[in-house]
């Protein structure tokens, strides 16, 4: 009896220890899945992102990585090979940055000069940096020619920071704050601001911030990275923004603007805290433009037609000199709005023809109370189309717009062409 019952033994010991084994190689498998996992993870993490543009405000992440590969900001390896001073394009990448529960951001973080020295334009830099960065000779004349425009104006002090970061070849931009901005709610005597800004001299790379109710200083802080630019690019570089009044029931209302030439400002010793006053916005002295209308009067089938032929000297719609314009055409009855009709965008260009025509039903005998009004306009897909100029027509308008439309009354079904200057729209 002793023999089987030590087999007994034995086979009862069998399946423990195959359980001891298959716990083990569990546990291996288990430990080894993790470790390739994270050694996969820290290899993404440390290549450089491709050109991408990172803005950051308030904790959430949105990665638009569907977008067209011809928005990558940054020249390609040709390109820089054939050392090309060539403005890169960029695709977008957004990572918002929490904050306190009103988005604002403690002014204590900011470092404010003196008046004199807002006036004279010189960058303040943070406390890491403490040596004196200065600016060239021709940046700071073409900086305070565009002050000098407007200087009995105050339209208030935009504060803001630039940073390159090498390791990454990232261009940072941080829109701090705007301080005494003028009211454009004469009804509440505060206005709506927030602040666009423009990556010059290419016209297509443009972001803003979000819009801060109520407040005439403004906190934003809100960073904007755009990667894949070389530092030796940045000199090329000019930073455009645009102050801007929320609208809720009309075109928002333009506050200013402040033009910053990076030729000259160095970001090799760290990040540089700046400040410019804020100046008027398209200071102009060439006028308008020109428009060449021609229209015709059919009495009989009581329509009005109406041309567009050509702009000529528009002026342009930012500094970098690039306006995309097309025209609306709005018929007007005793002042009230009737019809609208809109010509095609034309491309790139101060002298645009369009040659497009429109025909309107008159709803009333004659042309004593109808009125014919055009405005040209910018195109702008990141935000609304800004009026360059405007043109109205009329038995009641002056100057050629009058003597044209009494013309066209004085000579039906007769088509009559004629240039007219542009005013403000």
């Amino acid at each position: 009896m002793a023999p089987i019952t030590s087999s007994r033994e034995e086979f009862d010991e069998i399946p423990t220890v195959v359980g001891i084994f298959s716990a083990f190689g569990l546990v291996f498998t288990v430990s080894l899945f993790a470790w390739i996992c994270c050694q996969r993870k820290s290899s993404k993490t440390n290549k450089t992102p491709p050109y991408k543009f990172v803005h950051v405000l308030k904790g959430v992440d949105i990665y638009p990585e569907n977008l067209s590969s011809k928005k990558k900001f940054g020249a390609d390896e040709k390109n820089e090979a054939k050392n090309k001073p060539v403005v890169p394009k960029t695709s977008l990448h957004l990572d918002l940055e929490k904050r306190d529960l009103n988005g604002n951001f403690p002014k204590s973080n900011l470092k404010v000069g003196s008046p004199s020295d807002i006036e004279n334009l010189t960058p303040k830099p943070f406390s890491e940096r403490e040596q004196k960065e200065s600016t060239s000779p021709d940046s700071l004349k073409s900086s305070s020619s565009l002050c000098s425009v407007e200087k009995q104006e105050k339209l208030g002090t935009l504060f803001f920071s630039l940073e390159y970061n090498f390791e990454k070849k990232a261009f940072v931009v941080n829109i701090k704050e705007a301080r005494g901005l003028p009211a454009m709610d004469e009804q509440s005597m505060t206005s709506d601001p927030y602040i666009k800004m423009t990556i010059l001299p290419e016209k297509k790379h443009k972001v803003k911030t979000r819009v801060l109710r109520k407040t005439l200083d403004p906190a934003f802080d809100e960073t904007f990275t755009f990667y894949g630019i070389p530092y030796s690019q940045i000199q090329d570089l000019v930073l455009h923004f645009i102050i801007l009044s929320f609208d809720r029931f009309s075109r928002d209302d333009i506050i200013g603007e402040v033009l910053i030439p990076l030729s000259g400002i160095e970001l090799a010793d760290g990040r540089m805290l700046m400040n410019r006053e804020i100046i008027k916005r398209n200071v102009r002295s060439s006028g308008r433009g020109e428009l060449l209308i021609s229209l015709c009067y059919q009495s009989t089938t009581n329509t009005l037609t109406v041309v567009v032929l050509k702009a000529r000297h528009l002026p342009k719609a930012d500094v970098s000199g690039l306006s995309d314009p097309y025209v609306k055409v709005n018929l007007y009855h005793a002042k009230k709005r009737i019809s609208k009709k809109k010509t095609h965008v034309k491309k790139c260009t101060p002298n645009a023809v369009f040659n497009e025509l429109f025909v309107f039903d008159i709803p009333c005998e004659g042309l004593e109370e109808i009125s014919v009004e055009f405005l040209v306009l910018d195109s702008d897909r990141g935000s609304r189309n800004e009026v360059i100029g405007r043109l109205i027509l009329g038995a009641s308008a002056e100057g050629t717009g009058g003597e044209h439309w009494k013309e066209i009354c004085e000579y039906p079904r007769r088509q009559i062409a004629k240039w007219h200057m542009l005013c403000d729209g």
